[in-house]
Parts: C-alpha cells; structure tokens; sequence
C-alpha cells in the first residue's frame, strides 16, 4: 500500500464553518464527510487513499465556480474525481494541507446531440456508456470505449487524455475533443465550447486541460465529435503461432479491411486462462496457444467477409493457428467480457502490491518489449505471474507482474524496486513511455523524470505555476518535483 502524508489537523471551528459554506452553495446533502466520504477517497485498485476532510458534489458549473473560488480564499486544495475509476492514483490526495475531493457525478446532462454537426455536448461527469448510448440513439457513435464505461467520466476521460479499445481506429480522447469548459484555480470559468473542426486563432487551450489530470483547472463541460455509427460489428479471437508475428497479422488486418478493424487486442493465455477460471467461464479456444489477438471489424456494412479473409489469410500464412468467430451478441460478449476482465484486478489477491504498467513503446517492437519485461521478472521474481494484454494498434502494452495468492508476498517486495527500476529502464531504452492512457497520477511520478528532460519539465512546471501559483489543484500529481 501506499502510504500517505500525515494530514495537517483541521480545527473543529474551521470544520464547522466549511461544511456550512460549501453546504450553502451546493446543497448540505451534497457535502460528504465520514463514513459518507469513504468511497472516494480509496482508488479502485485499493492502492491510494486520500484524506479530504469532505467530498463535494457540485450539479452545473457555477456550483464548482462558487466551491473552487471558496477554496482558493480559504487556501484549501481540490482533487477533481468523476468516476473514480482511475488506475494511477491521480484522485487521491498525498497532501498535508486542507483538502476537498470534488465529485462531479451529479454534472451527469447530455446537453445537446448535434447528428447534423456530428457533436455532442455534455457535462463532465457523463459516463462513457451514457454517451454511447446517446449517440447511438440518432445513429451516430461516441468512439471511445473502455472496461470501466459504465462508471469512468468524460470529465476524468478527457484529464487523463484516456484511450481504450477503439484507439487504431478513432484515436485517443484528445481526438475526439472540440471544445471544453474549464473553473480555473481563482473560480474563473473559462467557456471554449467550441464546436468548430478548424481554428487557427492562437493557442489550443483546450489540449492544455487534457491529460493536465486536473492540476491546472476543474474540466465542467466539453464538446466531442461523433462519427457514422457501426451497426455491423463481428469480433475474433485467434490463436497466434509466434509473438513475433504480431506486427505482421496486424498489418494484415490493416490490408484486407483498412476502414473496418476498430480493435486489435493482445491477450496473453495466462490472462485468459485465469478470467475463465475465476469467472467460470469455459475457455473459448480448442487449441491453446501462448498469444491471442481479439480484432472487432465494424462499419456501415457487413464485415463478415472481410473478418473471414482475414483469418484465412492469416492461416494460409502460418501466423494464425486457431481461430473462432462470434456468431451472436452473446458469443461477442463473452470474447470482450475476457478482454475487459483480463487486468489483474478482481483475478489475484495480491494485485495491489504487484506491478501495473501502462506502457507504449514504438508498435514494432511490443513483442520485444514484452519479452524483455517477462524475462526481468523471471529472473527477478520467478514466483510471480507475469503476462501482457494491451493495444496493438497504438503499441500500448500492459504488462502485469503479480504475486500469487498463496504466495509470501515479502520476497516480492523486497525486489519491487528493482524489479520497477529494471523495466523502467527497458521501456525508455525502446524509446516508450511509461503512461499511456492511465494518466500519471501519483504512481509514477518518480519513475516518469527520466522520460523527459529537464527543459521539458520546466515548461511544464511554469504552465502549472501560470494557472495555479498557489499549487491547489492536485497537488502531487503529475509533475515530479524539482530536483
């Protein structure tokens, strides 16, 4: 676990008088604290724990207005949180000073569907699924997806600049961003709900706020694109003969349905394996093999054929040594319900000390990536479990290295760091990243320096001193500290 930074104490009288000014301005019900509180201030994987002395739920963006200009005259810090799904720690305070969790659940209003001018504009803490099924309804589609659509925001999507399974095809959410709204630190609101393709009028704003992981204003509302909706979509899992033929399936997938592959996943067997046994699911494949790809081809027309000339090229060619294809909608279900329950959370007890990476490297050499990664934690950790799963389309690999459940966890961690050091170390001698989609957050902000120089950090860390001197949005995140 990680341990957090013993909190400054805050005075009855203090207490008192700030549930009574932020109960005035969004309703006392709409002030959390105690018991109440709880849920927010643990992450999913159960690593980081804040301790603000309240959660707020503000409902519009004059309610964050009035609660971030209270804060800033009371000099108390803000972590922004929409679903709480986040894997990095980024809504989770580590901060001594007197913080609020601001919770936009509440901000939930899709405000406009635009089929015409192929947009949507919602409040921040829309959830992904909700906009699905709102684009969907005028036969249009909101492209990003992910595991956690049902509870991740586009206000917490947009702060991570987060990707998911649709990336090869649409991009990742700064893709798919327009316009936006932004509180600033002092409760000014800035309105650029923009919905225009072209503008060339000066500094983009809005792709300053995404990926800022709310450290330099509270994201309230956004525009996004839409795109032509995909009512024929037909998923496959098939075995793969070698992981050095990854790049030539995907390029393969590439030639026969250029405007049709969506999704190409990686899933190793030991993840597959265990989802089937942990969720009592009979495992999809008669012949077992090491690696899997699961590719969605989806478009306006049937993608039957195209998905068959795939697999049989594929076959033809020896990359591909088993192959099924989802026939219905529960079949498809059941091949993503693998993929989404593949990261190592509700599959092994000890998932929280292990190593949860969020990897990209150059989509050439994944397979060497992976390879590497193995092989430091065999030679680190022979006990552990270590596999990968990730996008293929966008080189984004998640690397998993976990203990087992009846295992010691102590030699573990006598290791970790070393074992993060290592990795660390191989990620950016391919020239990769160490945060792909899950943000930075508090999880990585030592290991991410070397990924950047230091001319690079200081730009950073004069954007954030411009916007927030006072260091009150998400302290902690994000940035390393100066040397």
């Amino acid at each position: 676990m990680t341990e957090t930074t013993a909190p400054v104490p805050v005075s009855d009288a203090f207490l008192a008088e700030a549930l009574g000014d932020l109960g005035s301005i969004v309703g006392p019900t709409n002030v959390l604290t105690d018991g109440d509180a709880a849920p927010a201030l643990i992450d999913t994987r159960t690593k980081f724990h804040g301790q603000s002395f309240a959660v707020v739920r503000p409902a519009n963006t004059d309610e964050v207005a009035a609660v971030v200009a209270w804060c800033a005259a009371n000099d108390v810090c803000i972590v922004t949180q929409g679903g709480n799904t986040g894997l990095s720690g980024g809504g989770q305070f580590d901060e001594p000073r007197p913080s609020i969790v601001l919770l936009l659940s509440r901000m939930n209003t899709i405000e406009v569907v635009d089929p015409e001018g192929w947009t949507m504009t919602v409040q921040a803490g829309v959830t992904i699924e909700a906009m699905q099924e709102a684009a969907a309804a005028a036969n249009r589609k909101f492209a990003p997806d992910w595991g956690a659509r049902g509870s991740a925001t586009i206000g917490g999507g947009i702060a991570t600049d987060a990707g998911g399974n649709n990336v090869v095809r649409y991009g990742n959410m700064r893709d798919q961003l327009l316009g936006l709204e932004a509180v600033l630190p002092d409760g000014q609101v800035w309105n650029g709900l923009r919905a225009l393709r072209k503008d060339s009028s000066g500094y983009d704003m809005k792709h300053l706020f995404t990926g800022s992981e709310g450290t330099l204003g509270v994201i309230t509302r956004a525009v996004v694109k839409l795109f032509p909706a995909t009512p024929h979509e037909q998923s496959a899992l098939a075995a793969l003969r070698h992981l050095d033929d990854l790049m030539d399936v995907f390029a393969l997938a590439n030639d026969v349905a250029p405007d049709s592959i969506t999704a190409f996943e990686l899933m190793a067997e030991t993840g597959v394996a265990r989802v089937c046994e942990v969720f009592d699911m009979g495992h999809p494949m008669d012949q077992r093999a090491e690696f899997y790809v699961l590719a969605k081809f989806a478009n306006t027309q049937p993608v039957t054929d195209q998905l068959t000339e795939f697999l049989s090229i594929g076959a033809e060619r020896g990359f591909i040594t088993d192959a099924i294809v989802a026939s219905s909608a529960e079949q498809e279900q059941r091949l993503w319900k693998i993929r989404e329950e593949i990261p190592p959370m509700s599959l092994y007890q000890h998932q929280a000390e292990g190593l949860k990476m969020d990897t990209a490297v150059p989509i050439a050499k994944m397979g060497e990536y992976h390879d590497a990664v193995r092989a430091i934690a065999n030679e680190l950790v022979p006990d552990a479990v270590a596999y990968g799963f990730g996008h293929v389309g966008d080189g984004n690999l998640h690397m998993m290295v976990v203990p087992l459940a009846d295992e010691d966890v102590a030699p573990f961690i006598e290791v970790r760091d070393e074992l993060i050091r290592r990795i660390d170390e191989a990620t950016f001698a391919l020239g990769g990243t160490l945060s792909a989609e899950h943000g930075v957050g508090r999880e990585l902000t030592e290991r991410v320096r070397a990924q950047k120089s230091d001319v690079e950090w200081n730009m950073m860390r004069s954007i954030k001193s411009a916007f927030d001197p006072d260091n009150r949005l998400n302290p902690g995140a994000l940035l390393p500290p100066p040397l």
